[in-house]
């Protein structure tokens, strides 16, 4: 649940960047731990947007800056991209975008444009670059992980949460879930590593974002879940997938066109 005065604040946000920065915002979203599902107590709001300006904006001969930041604080972490560039990285899969696009909690949204993005990102999805991404997110995260004492738990469920979707994108052939637990239901509805994730997941959400963990303490759990990640990890070079055929152009031009003239 996002609270309401938190809400207000996020969408007076937004409603700021119409204004100051000339542009309209076409989505925002939740992003982070809680649109994945498991926040700490101490989570901060983490807004991304996606805004396009007026079509005379696209006709210049120089090229402008296409992201938005607003300055970060310890409630919100605020920033979005231009449609243009939304788009571009669209066509190729790419990862954030894709979860901002499917994110279980939406802020602010033009129906329509809503739409016609899930639609291409559907379309056009390519699961090699989709296992690509986690993947090596999840290799990064954990060489720091690998039998360190002293763990922080949110940073072994972003390891968890990038070989699940890896392990969904071979499995499906599709875009993954933002949500975690969904994911783990899919492929985990019972069993020792659930069980095990289940209580990992329970004593993060009592945890504050900096609160460390000792491996000792806790290391029948995560005996198990190291384990199913060595699993996964060659699970997934073994099986990593191909990609579709390019792209439509004509179909990603003209839809960028009509959301730019039509869209104020």
């Amino acid at each position: 649940m996002i609270d309401e005065t938190v809400k207000t604040d996020i969408l007076s946000a937004l409603l700021h960047q119409h204004a100051a920065q000339h542009v309209t915002v076409l989505y925002a979203c939740e992003s982070g731990s809680r649109a994945w599902g498991f926040p700490s107590p101490d989570s901060d709001y983490d807004v991304r947007f996606i805004y396009c300006h007026d079509p005379d904006w696209y006709l210049s001969l120089y090229e402008e800056r296409d992201v938005i930041e607003q300055p970060i604080n310890d409630l919100l972490d605020i920033s979005g991209w231009d449609l243009r560039k939304a788009m571009g990285l669209l066509s190729k899969s790419n990862g954030p975008l894709l979860e901002w696009l499917h994110s279980p909690i939406v802020y602010q949204q033009v129906d329509n444009v809503t739409i016609t993005l899930r639609e291409l990102a559907r379309k056009s999805y390519r699961p090699g670059n989709g296992v690509y991404h986690y993947l090596g997110m999840a290799k990064r995260g954990w060489a720091n992980l690998a039998g360190v004492g002293q763990i922080k738990l949110k940073r072994y469920f972003y390891v968890l949460r990038a070989l699940l979707c890896c392990e969904w994108i071979i499995s499906e052939k599709t875009i993954p879930p933002v949500e975690f637990p969904v994911i783990l239901a899919r492929f985990y509805p019972k069993g020792d590593f659930r069980g095990a994730v289940d209580e990992l997941m329970q004593l993060k959400s009592r945890s504050n974002e900096t609160d460390i963990l000792e491996r000792e303490q806790y290391k029948t759990l995560f005996s198990v879940v190291d384990r199913r990640i060595g699993d996964l990890l060659v699970f997934i070079k073994n099986n990593f997938p191909e990609n579709k055929p390019s792209f439509d152009k004509a179909e990603f031009n003209e839809a960028f066109r009509h959301i730019i003239r039509t869209t104020r």
